[in-house]
């Protein structure tokens, strides 16, 4: 059984380490000094202050995902503007992947923007992570843009990794 509830403080343990574990993951050998600082810089910013920095009174959200009791997954909607929000940190635990969890959560993500009032979500990727870039095309998602992310931040490693941005309409 899939269950997604929103974040909760107790969770910030289970949710830095899929953070950490799926971007270690994910480095190529050539850009783990990269990855590494992109790791802390985001844990920094973003991840070890989930509740400041995804405010649900301000149109954000970060949800946790367990299947069979287990910790699963994670993903965040962040507020951009009226009509724009933007799907973030979507991880699913390398031991469950391939059961579905991922498009669970794309739907969730969406339900809680139509019910916002978004009218397009937004995300982008980057080059090393294969399977999220066909499960949007795959789902609806547009490729819009892409680019080489050189600084690195909070949303992007840098260090020349080509990011692709994404978007789809919502229906009411």
């Amino acid at each position: 059984m899939i269950e997604i509830r929103p974040f909760e403080e107790d969770d910030n343990a289970a949710v830095r380490d899929l953070f950490v574990r799926v971007n270690r993951e994910l480095a190529p050998p050539e850009m783990r000094e990269a990855f590494e600082g992109y790791i802390q810089t985001a844990l920094q910013e973003e991840i070890d202050r989930i509740e400041d920095y995804y405010r649900p009174a301000e149109g954000s959200g970060f949800w946790v995902v367990f299947l069979a009791g287990s910790f699963a997954g994670m993903f965040g909607v962040e507020r951009l503007d009226q009509c724009h929000a933007e799907l973030r940190r979507m991880y699913v635990a390398p031991e469950q992947r391939r059961k579905g969890l991922a498009r669970h959560m794309l739907d969730h993500a969406e339900e809680f923007c139509r019910e916002s009032g978004y009218e397009v979500l937004v995300l982008s990727t980057s080059e090393v992570q294969e399977a999220a870039l066909a499960l949007y095309r795959a789902v609806g998602f547009t490729l819009v843009g892409e680019e080489t992310a050189e600084a690195q931040s909070n949303k992007t490693v840098g260090g020349g990794i080509r990011r692709f941005n994404f978007e789809k309409p919502l229906s009411p």
